[in-house]
């Protein structure tokens, strides 16, 4: 399988002028944004990770830069800086956090471009399961559009599935699935795009926790705590990894021992 996810310029950069910027705090975003991604991951493959082999590097934002400030209100750069964010223009975010900062200290439009950034904004990570299904994923933080690719490579053909988020050309109401056969036909099929937020996701989830927790769920889509950590666990390898030049064995990080099938929640 190879996944590849983009985040552009305002939705991936706005991790860096927040408290994800922090290992400390985010343990990087192979944890606090790709665990969501491994979590489909694990799903697709109905198998649990059992080796992970990662690189990443911080090469465009933090001190990769000619000027920087504390944050972007009193920046004496905001003129031509082109990552400059006003939060004056909007109301919810200056009364959520600009009225709170004599409490907590806390600023939301902090600099991109400050030296004490130490997560990752390029990562590629492999991923291989307990059912021997091998997975190439990357993540990138300043893409100048926002969605992902996903392509299913098998031995009789390929099924490529691109969602598009946000791009600068002009987009249509349908993202796009190839079936291509090694010996065969190839089938195009447009998807009307599901508008809900993630993806139609958040309804289904708040529907099954709150709504009808004991709704048919045919697809295995409701994810147990044991889902939740395999998906946090690769993240945690993958930066392991990244640290030692090492591939990380799941098995080594917990007492889950990885299973060629996902046990059912």
């Amino acid at each position: 399988m190879d996944f590849h996810w983009y985040l552009d310029i305002y939705h991936g950069a706005d991790y860096f002028r927040r408290w994800h910027r922090l290992r400390e705090c985010s343990g990087t975003l192979l944890n606090h944004k790709a665990s969501h991604h491994f979590d489909l991951l694990n799903w697709w493959v109905d198998s649990d990770p059992e080796e992970v082999h990662a690189f990443g590097a911080l090469e465009f934002y933090g001190k990769n830069h000619e000027f920087r400030h504390t944050h972007c209100r009193p920046c004496p750069f905001k003129e031509k800086c082109q990552f400059y964010f006003d939060m004056t223009k909007d109301k919810r975010l200056m009364q959520l956090y600009a009225d709170n900062e004599k409490y907590d200290r806390y600023t939301r439009d902090g600099c991109v471009w400050k030296e004490d950034i130490d997560i990752f904004d390029k990562m590629a990570v492999q991923i291989r399961y307990a059912n021997k299904v091998q997975v190439s994923y990357s993540l990138t933080t300043y893409s100048p559009y926002e969605g992902f690719r996903i392509a299913f490579n098998g031995t009789k053909g390929r099924l490529d599935f691109w969602m598009h988020e946000r791009q600068p050309w002009p987009m249509d109401n349908f993202d796009e699935i190839h079936i291509t056969d090694n010996f065969g036909k190839a089938e195009f099929m447009k998807l009307p795009r599901i508008e809900a937020d993630h993806y139609g996701g958040d309804p289904l989830m708040k529907d099954k926790i709150f709504r009808n927790p004991s709704a048919p769920d045919p697809f295995h889509q409701a994810a147990s705590v044991r889902d939740g950590a395999m998906s946090v666990l690769i993240g945690v390898a993958a930066r392991k990894s990244i640290d030692s030049g090492k591939p990380i064995s799941i098995a080594a990080l917990s007492d889950i021992v990885p299973q060629p099938q996902r046990p059912r929640s």
